[in-house]
């Protein structure tokens, strides 16, 4: 039987080799890899290879939502270690480890974090049970509370704030008072 090894315009038919023998490839899909986004304060993470997101071993990472810029979210977040807001997101968070608002972020709503990274905006009411950091571009305002503070030149909080005493990273008696009295 003779099957042709061309199409027509000289295209080699779908299931024929090249002219060394080597079998053509079907559904060519290149590479393309993965970003990775590092947050400040956690654990570097590694990247599964495709195809394992579902396995033990990639259970144990944390459990990570990034809301992108230009996208909205709202309603209540539950089992996320990590948010990463770039978008807009109006929510309650509870029992969380760690937000960051990135510069185009807007937060509207309550959190309870081990940790927070303030780069962009939010609104309502936050207790961070370790460190709170409010960067340059950061705004908060509504009722703060927080074991330490971190505020970068030009960050703006305004609300009620209070220090907390019995968080997992109690702040210092000092920076306490000091805090408190602005």
């Amino acid at each position: 039987m003779n099957i042709p090894t061309t199409q027509p315009g000289g295209m080699p038919a779908p299931g024929t080799t090249t002219a060394t023998g080597a079998p053509l490839a079907q559904g060519f899909k290149p590479d393309i890899p993965r970003r990775v986004v590092e947050i400040p304060g956690t654990p570097p993470k590694r990247v599964a290879p495709t195809g394992t997101e579902g396995n033990a071993a990639a259970s144990t990472e944390m459990r990570k939502l990034i809301v992108g810029r230009d996208i909205s979210l709202s309603g209540e977040i539950a089992a996320c270690d990590v948010l990463v807001v770039e978008g807009t997101v109006e929510a309650k968070l509870r029992d969380g480890r760690v937000i960051e608002i990135a510069d185009s972020g807007l937060f509207k709503g309550s959190v309870e974090i081990d940790d927070a990274d303030i780069g962009g905006r939010f609104e309502g009411d936050i207790t961070v049970r370790g460190t709170l950091k409010v960067r340059g571009t950061g705004r908060i305002t509504g009722s703060i509370r927080y074991g330490t503070l971190e505020v970068e030149n030009g960050g703006q909080l305004s609300g009620t704030i209070e220090v907390l005493t019995g968080g997992i990273k109690p702040a210092a008696p000092k920076v306490a008072e000091t805090v408190a009295g602005e």
